[in-house]
């Protein structure tokens, strides 16, 4: 089993880590403080392990880079030892623009990194159509476009605008094929843990997919721009993966 970066290329028991999509930065925003509103958005690189049965499977790498007033943040994900035994190379890309009403994303792209593109993603974002069309996994994709829907990347981002303004969403919407589904958060504790950062203070949250029986949990670094540490994948008392950040590095 591989972790991948984007829904496309899971099974029904792979995990999924763009939802960290969801799941890289996702929640960071409940743990507002006067620290985090000082803050503010920076670009930044991440790397993470992907651990699945105790062993590593997957290294992926997570990029957030600015240009004028367009972001742009990408994840890249390589295979390691049994994870070799798979061919997908899954890559993701979001633009989008930061604005006072936070973060509009003008369009998203996955590819598996494999010869078949019956899995890959490009759609698009009209603000003045207020239309996102375009093609998700084969399937056409014409949705009207409101201010709540992210992907899977962008979602990442418009978290952590909703943090750093000091403002706490209580829902966001996000794109899955030609169809949105809503995501939930909660807090769920507190906990200083062992990294290859060395010891970390966080706050822990989870999120769940309406409908989905399994379970995120994030362990966020406030002193990190609340970036996860750690995030894990449950179905009741089964852990279905675990990735743990190797590296980190913030403009």
């Amino acid at each position: 089993m591989q972790p991948q970066t984007f829904r496309a290329f899971r099974s029904r028991r792979e995990p999924r880590p763009a939802r960290l999509g969801s799941a890289v930065l996702a929640l960071a925003w409940l743990a507002a403080s006067a620290a985090a509103r000082a803050d503010e958005l920076r670009p930044f690189e991440a790397s993470y392990a992907w651990i699945w049965n105790g062993m590593t499977v997957a290294a992926t790498t997570l990029k957030l880079e600015k240009a004028g007033d367009t972001w742009t943040y990408s994840s890249r994900s390589e295979p390691r030892g049994i994870g070799r035994l798979y061919p997908q190379r899954p890559t993701t890309v979001s633009v989008l623009q930061v604005t006072a009403a936070g973060v509009q994303p003008l369009s998203y792209t996955a590819n598996a990194g494999t010869s078949s593109t019956s899995r890959n993603v490009d759609v698009t974002y009209d603000w003045n159509k207020h239309r996102i069309t375009g093609v998700y996994e084969g399937t056409a994709v014409d949705l009207p476009l409101t201010p709540d829907v992210q992907d899977d990347s962008s979602l990442q981002v418009a978290i952590m605008v909703e943090l750093l303004r000091g403002r706490v969403p209580d829902h966001f919407m996000d794109l899955e094929k030609n169809s949105v589904r809503e995501y939930r958060y909660q807090r769920a504790g507190e906990a200083t843990i062992q990294t290859m950062l060395g010891k970390v203070a966080t706050v822990v949250y989870s999120s769940q997919k309406a409908y989905s029986p399994r379970i995120n949990s994030y362990w966020c670094a406030p002193d990190r721009g609340y970036i996860p540490m750690r995030v894990q994948q449950k179905r009741g008392d089964d852990v279905e993966w675990t990735m743990e950040i190797q590296s980190l590095k913030r403009e």
